[in-house]
């Protein structure tokens, strides 16, 4: 049975308010007539704004996102053609915060009263940014296992060039795998009693030696880059760099070939470390018409996670790329 007034308190206009304010639940009515809007202290807040006596849709749309305004007015202009309830998520800017609303109420006149449409304001930031976190996941997932699919079918053919037999290339691919799955537990950041994660060197070196017949000092690919330590965080995103470029290199370089040469080479200062990823020897390449998956993820951890930058040149001897990368950041 439904509470009254009389027999619950919980139904006092300045409890419902409290209740409403401590579920992060701000108010708003909107006269349509004027197009001006109220709202309470919880509302202003959320939308960065003093509070006034009269706010205009316009003086919200100068917060939405611009992205978001046109989709957001026309949303809006066409709530009370809709039956039944509605919800809006959009944008907005507070300077350079971006902060996500849901805006919710009633449509086709059931939510008019006296000329006044009414709803809530929600804060779903916290929401949209798991949502945002969870599809790059999803989406870093199918390309690594994408990529992994393409490894095995190159390490296959590279393995089939030089075996003799079935028992041979068998035994080689097993071990190349198997020193790819070395190389993958260097992926993952160590305890935190194991101190540095490696010598920048070494960890390349592993990484790379399931490409190369005779290891990475010896045969086809070259690794000379400054003998320092890097930590055990830096150590997971260089991983990631590496793992990249072998594998675009497997698709479509210069480990693709028998013939193609690799050589890394490095220099560093007491403010940054530079790496040169040069391929000699490949098949012709191309810059790609669009930025693919893989260009736009090592971008972002090169210059997000280790505070550098990547330049690729695209040769007709062979793709040469440049990534630079802060000395504190690497030995963290």
């Amino acid at each position: 049975m439904p509470f009254s007034d009389e027999d619950h308190p919980l139904w006092e206009v300045g409890n419902l308010q409290r209740a409403l304010h401590a579920a992060g639940v701000a108010l708003w009515s909107w006269r349509v007539e004027t197009d001006a809007f109220d709202m309470d202290e919880l509302a202003f807040d959320l939308w960065g704004l003093p509070q006034t006596q009269t706010v205009t849709f316009e003086d919200l749309s100068s917060r939405i996102h611009p992205a978001d305004r046109d989709r957001v007015r026309t949303a809006f202009s066409a709530t009370r053609a809709l039956v039944g309830a509605y919800e809006i998520d959009f944008r907005i800017l507070l300077g350079e915060e971006i902060r996500w609303i849901s805006a919710r109420g009633l449509g086709n006149d059931e939510g008019l009263h006296k000329g006044q449409m009414s709803g809530v304001f929600l804060d779903v930031t916290g929401r949209k940014q798991a949502e945002e976190g969870h599809e790059l996941l999803a989406g870093e997932m199918s390309h690594r296992v994408k990529n992994l699919l393409a490894i095995a079918a190159g390490l296959t053919t590279l393995t089939s060039r030089s075996a003799g037999s079935v028992a041979q290339m068998a035994e080689e691919l097993t071990s190349r795998l198997t020193a790819l799955g070395r190389a993958h537990d260097m992926v993952r950041p160590l305890p935190d009693n194991q101190g540095r994660a490696a010598l920048l060197g070494d960890l390349i070196a592993v990484l790379l030696a399931p490409y190369d017949d005779s290891g990475a000092f010896s045969g086809r690919i070259r690794v000379a880059v400054p003998r320092m330590g890097i930590g055990e965080q830096a150590a997971t995103t260089v991983a990631l760099v590496i793992h990249e470029l072998a594998t675009n290199s497997l698709k479509y370089g210069a480990l693709s070939v028998e013939a193609g040469l690799l050589d890394i080479s490095g220099t560093a200062s007491d403010d940054e470390v530079s790496l040169v990823w040069t391929e000699r020897s490949g098949p012709a390449v191309a810059p790609p018409a669009d930025q693919g998956y893989g260009s736009k993820l090592l971008t972002r951890i090169i210059t997000g996670q280790l505070g550098g930058s990547l330049k690729t040149d695209w040769s007709e001897e062979g793709i040469i790329v440049h990534v630079t990368m802060s000395a504190q950041r690497l030995a963290s």
